[in-house]
């Protein structure tokens, strides 16, 4: 099956942690978290609609004002999605400049910004037009752990501890959807960009719309019948950062993450340090194995290690893969007890 989406991280291990959801079709991208984003080009970056921040520690928002920069004169909207104190701080940023040479005149550039916390708290609109003068944003009406909902993927949050409420996000296509050409050519239909209309249609389950082929009119419905459009369980991604090895959080990131197609989990500190993985709220590389391990999900990938690791990168990664695939054996060798929380 075709993926609508693709995710990888911003940065390599070490660095800021994030992940840039990037659509296969269309000129949309989506972040997981808002900390040096110099990786990404320029050309990604204004491809960027939305952005989910788990919290604002400097190395989740510090990318804020790159994006600002290259999005300042883009007739766009960016929507930011974050924990209690996210409209607080994008302000902040906002009032750090002098925007005397913004007015009318200027691109339609606007920020939207909501704190949640299993649920919406607050909304806050910035315009370029007005030099970002914060207004109120009517809230958007989402309930459970949905903050975002469109016709063709979701994005859930859940909550975590890292001393501070720290937000973990699972993005969920509506469903995977694949062309057979063999089919298509025996309907006497072209591939062509059509078909973008045509898989979304589907997704939504908008089955009888009416979509124009070079003088021939079909439908979504039809196409699925055919063969010509296959419909598969859509993918899961989640982002999982900046949170303690305790039953409250790890309950959490299991009720995002199980079964998923990947997981984005931290990986800080190699077992040894479990105290001070314990103090600063973060993770050992055995504890998220673990995590991902219990999640079942089909690929892990460890992300945010401690630089005091920098010469260990391989040990941090031996120590998770192990946990991953729950070999006692490694893990025994390493001085780990399995299972221990």
């Amino acid at each position: 099956m075709a993926r609508f989406a693709e995710a990888r991280l911003v940065n390599d291990p070490f660095g800021d942690p994030g992940a840039l959801i990037d659509f296969r079709f269309g000129a949309r991208a989506l972040l997981f978290d808002l900390g040096e984003i110099d990786a990404l080009s320029p050309r990604e970056i204004v491809r960027v609609s939305e952005v989910f921040v788990s919290h604002l520690h400097m190395d989740h928002f510090s990318g804020f004002d790159r994006l600002l920069r290259l999005k300042l004169y883009q007739p766009q909207t960016v929507t930011l999605f974050g924990p209690p104190g996210l409209i607080d701080g994008v302000e902040s940023k906002l009032r750090a400049y002098r925007w005397n040479l913004l007015g009318t005149h200027s691109a339609p550039f606007v920020l939207r910004a909501f704190d949640w916390e299993r649920g919406f708290l607050a909304g806050a609109r910035f315009e370029a037009r007005q030099a970002f003068r914060r207004t109120d944003e009517p809230l958007p009406d989402l309930h459970g752990r949905l903050l975002l909902q469109e016709g063709d993927f979701s994005i859930e949050g859940a909550v975590l501890d890292h001393g501070i409420p720290c937000l973990a996000f699972a993005f969920q296509e509506s469903a995977r959807i694949n062309v057979n050409k063999v089919a298509l050519a025996q309907l006497g239909l072209p591939v062509g960009p059509w078909l973008s209309g045509a898989k979304a249609a589907l997704r939504r389950g908008d089955l009888d719309l009416s979509i124009e082929v070079e003088g021939r009119t079909v439908w979504p419905r039809a196409l699925a019948e055919a063969g010509a459009l296959a419909t598969g369980p859509g993918q899961r991604i989640v982002y999982a950062t900046d949170f303690g090895f305790t039953p409250a959080n790890i309950d959490a990131v299991l009720g995002l993450a199980k079964g998923a197609e990947r997981l984005f989990i931290e990986a800080a500190f190699l077992d040894r340090e479990p105290f001070r993985a314990k103090v600063t709220h973060h993770l050992t590389a055995r504890q998220a194995g673990e995590i991902a391990r219990r999640a079942g999900v089909s690929r892990a990938t460890p992300l945010h290690f401690s630089t005091r690791h920098l010469r260990e990168e391989q040990a941090l990664r031996a120590e998770f893969e192990a946990a991953v695939r729950h070999r006692p054996a490694i893990l025994a060798r390493n001085g780990l007890a399995p299972g221990a929380v």
